[in-house]
């Protein structure tokens, strides 16, 4: 009697643990930072399920930019870092050669931003665009990667009807936005490529990309990998996002579902693809909703307390 006491005990404190376990977990709510327009300031939509987004605070923006020289904020990119603060880096201007950064405790009190002048050293450089972040617990360093084209670089890949922009992915690494390694090269596809966004999958790094080709292929999201957070990457795998124009992907895990987030830019609205294996993609725009004007950026996570304060 004893013994079966005991294993009753037991597995009402598993259960207990795994139900607590799951609540604590739905208790999440997803974040996506994202712009409007040219690039506003920071916009942040919420989410329950990963398929019906809603803007915060009326679609109102939570930090304007201050940095660079056009002073935008186009593809606002955010993490929380291993000392648990937010960070964000962003496309300050068209042209600049060099990124934005602030970071926060809340969302709502920001540092003070900055201009991260990643590309300064090199005098062919035409922009730094879409940059983005991945923490390597490991080392206890972030990774900031953006695309840049350098002029007269990989001709072969050069087309006319893009107005010759010719970007590859590019890399710093730091471990306390203040002081950085020296920029050297992410990923070179052997095409014209940006809005790459890494995320750590097991024992591997994923990269969802875009080929930024327009001629022959469509402008589209492909994928690649690395054992590596900063590589080298295998060769781009087949496009997973179908006939129309993609970019800017963001990418959310849901149970066994990968999510990919992007910006059909030229249609105006935000689509969705979704897989279990990571090769077998299949199209759920017609199943999620984003707020109107929405372009893209990134998802996080931030607790239930942390979401109510946002409101």
């Amino acid at each position: 009697m004893r013994k079966l006491l005991c294993v009753v005990l037991v597995l009402f404190a598993f259960v207990s643990c795994t139900v607590s376990q799951k609540q604590a977990a739905q208790e999440d709510v997803y974040l996506f930072s994202y712009f409007e327009g040219n690039g506003d300031g920071l916009h942040l939509a919420y989410s329950l399920d990963g398929y019906q987004w809603k803007a915060l605070k009326n679609d109102s923006i939570f930090l304007k930019p201050t940095a660079g020289n056009d002073k935008l904020m186009r593809d606002p990119n955010i993490i929380r870092g291993g000392d648990g603060r937010f960070h964000m880096v962003w496309t300050v201007s068209w042209n600049e050669k060099g990124l934005g950064y602030a970071s926060s405790e809340d969302l709502i009190n920001w540092s003070e931003q900055k201009f991260i002048p990643v590309m300064a050293h090199e005098p062919n450089a035409r922009n730094t665009w879409a940059p983005e972040l991945t923490y390597d617990p490991k080392n206890k360093e972030y990774m900031i990667y953006w695309a840049t084209t350098i002029t007269g670089l990989y001709p072969e890949t050069q087309s006319e009807k893009d107005d010759a922009y010719n970007h590859r992915m590019y890399y710093v690494t730091t471990k306390d936005f203040k002081n950085f390694s020296d920029t050297k090269l992410l990923y070179e596809p052997g095409f014209n490529v940006i809005d790459a966004t890494i995320i750590k999958d097991k024992d591997q790094y994923v990269m969802f990309l875009k080929d930024e080709t327009r001629e022959p292929a469509q402008k589209n999201i492909r994928v690649a990998y690395s054992e590596n957070l900063t590589g080298p990457y295998s060769a781009a795998g087949p496009p997973i996002t179908g006939g129309y124009w993609a970019e800017g992907p963001t990418t959310l895990k849901l149970g066994d579902k990968w999510l990919v987030y992007f910006d059909k830019y030229t249609e105006h609205s935000m689509g969705a693809v979704q897989s279990e294996d990571l090769k077998n993609w299949e199209d759920i725009s017609d199943k999620i909703s984003f707020p109107e004007g929405m372009r893209h950026g990134s998802i996080f996570r931030v607790s239930k307390d942390e979401f109510e304060k946002l409101q």
